[in-house]
Order: C-alpha cells, then structure tokens, then sequence
C-alpha cells in the first residue's frame, strides 16, 4: 500500500493537479477551483466554528444551571429554579446528541418559523452547546456541593446575600475544582461538533466523506482530518492545563463528604 498525499493538491472539480496547492490563507483566486487542501482547512475552519459557539453556549447555560441545582431551599422561588435546573439536566443529556440536532434543525424551526432563518452551523451549535451544559451543570452543582459548608456558612455569616455568597466565594471556588473534568468535556465538543454532517455543514467529517467518495483516497483523507481533530482537542487541553495552573488554590482540598446544602 502507498500513500499518496498528492491529493490534497488536486482539484476539486477536475481532479488534475490544481494551479496552486493551498490558497487558503493568502486569498483564493474566485476563478480557479480550490484544492483539497483548501477544501480541508475551509472544513476545519468550520469544525472549529461550531465548537467554539456551542462552547460559549455550554459554559454559560452549565454554569447558570448548575448553580441553580445548588441553591438552599428556603423559599419557594427557589425550589422553582431548582426544579427547573433539574428537569433541564434530565431533559438534555437523556436524548442522544444526534437527535437533538435533528429536532433543532427539523421540528424547532416549524414551530418557530423564524428560526427558519438560522443558518444551519448556527442550529447545530446551539444543539451541541445545550447538549454540553446539561453535562457541565453536573460538574459545576458537584464542584459546590464539595466545598465545606463552612464557606457557605461564613458568608451569609458576613451578612452577604445568596447571590453574593454564589458570586464572591462559591462560584469562584466551584469553578476552580472542575477545571480538570471541564477539560474533558471542552475536548468532546470538538469531537462532538462532528456530528454537524448530518445537517450539511461544511466540517472535518462531511469533507471526509465526500473527499473520499470523489478521489477513492480514503485512507490519507480520513489520516488527514483524524491528525486535525487530534491537533484541536489538544490544543484545548493545553489551554485548560494551562488555566488550571493560574487558578489553581494552594493547599485547598475538596471536601469529599459535604452536601453543600
């Protein structure tokens, strides 16, 4: 068997050799057919994309709702909310992600007609990213939930409100103990914007499938587009590491047996 990387520098419409092997980052010419090459980074530059948005969207909603899945029972708007979170949770990650984007994409835009508008990469964002928070949600309520109730206990001591309790010394906290499974899942919704294919976005695994089908090179596609994932989900964890050691609490250990409650 002989690999032939030769592809990648051919065109995309012809499948003779193209005028120019990458074009991607210095302007392609409108008049000449990109190559593969291109084709691949263009795809790339989508991947990323998608997981950049559901991304923002994951962390934000995560957060939210799993603080919301923590709050003290005290008052009746706040079983509310807590309900709510919970029910979101269940509600998100006990439908398969693929699902989900079908529903986005399918059946919420019918209901919603102006979401027929929406390009798709933008859909399928936001079904990744509230796919991902229910998730993130149970990180951030178990990182609370593991901090000694003495914390609690001594901010509403210092006369802070709830929210300011959350803001100033939960959260903060929280957040820092979750960093090393939050990398996890920053580096599944690179993996899990593949599923983006199914609804026609331009990303790494729909120009595998089609680059393959065309050129019969499936072997250095799939090489290719498997080293460009393997480069973004590291890529991700080296930044997480990297923000785990700036904020990380010197001599703080979780408490393993705290309700947090």
């Amino acid at each position: 068997m002989t690999l032939d990387w030769s592809v990648f520098c051919k065109d995309t419409l012809t499948g003779e050799a193209a005028p120019r092997c990458f074009s991607f980052l210095f302007g392609m010419d409108p008049n000449v057919d990109p190559s593969y090459l291109d084709w691949l980074f263009k795809a790339w530059g989508w991947t990323l994309a998608v997981a950049a948005l559901s991304l923002i969207l994951a962390l934000i909603m995560g957060v939210v709702i799993g603080t919301l899945r923590t709050l003290p029972q005290n008052h009746f708007i706040q079983k509310i909310l807590t309900s709510f979170a919970t029910a979101w949770v269940e509600l998100f990650r006990n439908i398969p992600l693929l699902v989900q984007v079908f529903l986005w994409y399918h059946v919420v835009p019918a209901l919603f007609p102006i979401m027929k508008s929406f390009p798709s990469y933008l859909l399928v964002s936001i079904a990744l990213g509230l796919f991902t928070s229910a998730r993130i949600a149970e990180q951030v309520r178990a990182g609370i939930q593991s901090l000694p109730r003495g914390q609690r206990y001594a901010a509403i001591a210092l006369g802070m409100t709830t929210a300011q309790s959350y803001q100033y010394v939960l959260l903060p906290m929280g957040l820092r103990i979750i960093i090393p499974p939050l990398t996890s899942e920053c580096m599944n919704i690179v993996k899990n914007s593949s599923v983006a294919f199914a609804v026609s976005v331009p990303e790494l695994t729909l120009f595998a499938m089609q680059a393959q089908e065309e050129t019969s090179r499936g072997i250095e596609i799939y090489l290719a587009v498997t080293g460009l994932y393997m480069i973004s989900a590291f890529s991700v964890n080296r930044v997480m590491t990297w923000i785990e050691k700036k904020t990380r609490v010197p001599g703080f250990i979780a408490s393993s047996n705290s309700s947090g409650h």
